[in-house]
């Protein structure tokens, strides 16, 4: 069965619901689903918490969703481009559950494996830990952190087919493919959508179980940070 869809719109118009959880992929702005981002701000779905490395920056990725003010919650590792996300933080518009990188890849990619919690040293004896439950294993502390899994995972792969079969490119993978295991409807949009049986099987990233919908979109791939260096005479 053929998991294509027109448009990101047409994918969501069905899933999304006031307060629920969303998973956007990327990095920065690296393999992010600008699509599905245009989509939900379109669709005004509010008091989103919302589970992504990072928040985009003002005024595109997750930033679109901040300025509309439909985020209530972040969950995520860094958020220093973003000068409207720290805001809200600071004004208490905004709530914000910070991870370590390793930690936030983790616990995605336990809660798409069905494991509810996994023990890390990560974070002990720091605030990170505060209030979480603390073990011992052969003589060493480490703290327990609960697997996530989300409503919604909204995904960017480089190549896919109607089958929902996903190949990311380069760094561009990111956070991408665990989100994808990890949503309870996932919506992936590729660069190109490619005959089935086309991919190398081999070289598949993301099997077309955990995809429920699959678009081709279009993308700016916009520069997060542009630094350039003076000409030399």
């Amino acid at each position: 069965m053929s998991k294509i869809v027109a448009d990101a719109a047409s994918a969501l118009q069905k899933v999304l619901f006031d307060g629920m959880t969303i998973m956007s992929g990327g990095f920065g702005l690296c393999g992010i689903p600008e699509n599905a981002i245009a989509a939900l701000r379109a669709a005004g779905t509010k008091n989103l918490t919302v589970i992504s490395n990072n928040a985009g920056v003002d005024g595109f990725g997750l930033g679109l969703l901040l300025e509309s003010r439909q985020i209530k919650k972040m969950v995520s590792s860094y958020v220093g481009e973003n000068k409207e996300f720290e805001r809200q933080y600071l004004a208490g518009e905004l709530e914000l559950e910070f991870n370590p990188q390793g930690t936030l890849a983790e616990r995605i990619r336990a809660g798409g494996a069905g494991i509810p919690g996994f023990y890390t040293k990560t974070g002990v004896g720091t605030i990170i830990a505060d209030g979480k439950e603390l073990k011992e294993f052969n003589g060493q502390i480490y703290v327990l952190e609960t697997g996530l899994v989300a409503d919604l995972s909204i995904v960017k792969a480089w190549k896919g087919d109607a089958e929902g079969n996903l190949i990311y490119r380069k760094t561009a993978r990111n956070f991408n493919p665990m989100m994808a295991t990890a949503g309870t409807f996932t919506l992936a949009e590729v660069e190109e959508i490619v005959p089935v049986g086309s991919l190398d099987p081999d070289h598949i990233h993301t099997p077309g179980i955990y995809v429920n919908a699959i678009i081709q979109g279009q993308f700016e791939k916009r520069i997060e940070q542009r630094i350039t260096r003076k000409r030399e005479a």
